[in-house]
């Protein structure tokens, strides 16, 4: 009898098996809501790039004439196609019309008709920036209409200017803006006196290959 009442009887095993059970489970439970807390939250892949301005030059879409941004700033230094990082500026796009335009993708082409150069300026330095724009390569006879734009996109987009220039054939450069930035990084003065960045010595130079 006594060798009876030292066995466990099968109901009462069967209860510690149910907590036992129970416990392991709220355990796991507790821990994968701990993990997906601690989880970083997903970004979708999106890569933001540091910039504080984008200076942006567009003519028409499928235009063939190759057209150059150029952006000096306040210590002299120049940025274009011959120069594409200088400073804290930065030459994101050189666009040569329709050079380049096409590429052929599993046998068939695909084309981008946009015509736009870009260069960021990813950090505020204070001073004059003159906006140059250069007709480099001229395959039709007409004059071409470009659109600039300054946009501030920190910490919110503002357009600081958009405004037009006409450039007339090969080797045509013009100043379409210059502006000043203060100390906190704000346009504080924009004007459109000319003043010349690159020397081309004729047209003819200036249609040359790059």
């Amino acid at each position: 009898m006594r060798g009876e009442q030292l066995l466990s009887k099968p109901g009462d095993e069967d209860a510690f098996n149910d907590i036992l059970f129970n416990a392991l489970l709220s355990f796991a439970f507790m821990f994968i809501v701990a993990f997906m807390l601690i989880q970083p939250k997903p970004t979708d892949g999106k890569i933001t790039p540091k910039a504080e301005y984008i200076i942006s030059a567009q003519w028409p879409d499928g235009h063939p004439d190759d057209i150059d941004l150029i952006v000096e700033d306040p210590t002299g230094k120049l940025v274009w196609f011959d120069a594409r990082e200088v400073g804290l500026m930065h030459l994101d796009r050189d666009d040569r019309g329709q050079l380049g335009d096409r590429i052929t993708v599993n046998g068939k082409q695909i084309a981008n008709p946009i015509n736009q150069e870009t260069v960021t300026l990813r950090g505020v330095a204070s001073g004059e920036y003159v906006v140059n724009l250069l007709h480099y390569k001229a395959q039709s006879r007409n004059p071409v209409n470009v659109q600039v734009k300054i946009e501030k996109i920190n910490p919110q987009l503002v357009v600081s200017y958009a405004g037009q220039v006409t450039l007339n054939g090969a080797g045509d450069e013009q100043t379409a803006v210059r502006f000043r930035l203060s100390d906190t990084g704000e346009v504080t003065d924009i004007y459109t006196r000319q003043k010349q960045l690159i020397h081309a010595t004729s047209k003819s130079n200036a249609g040359g290959g790059k």
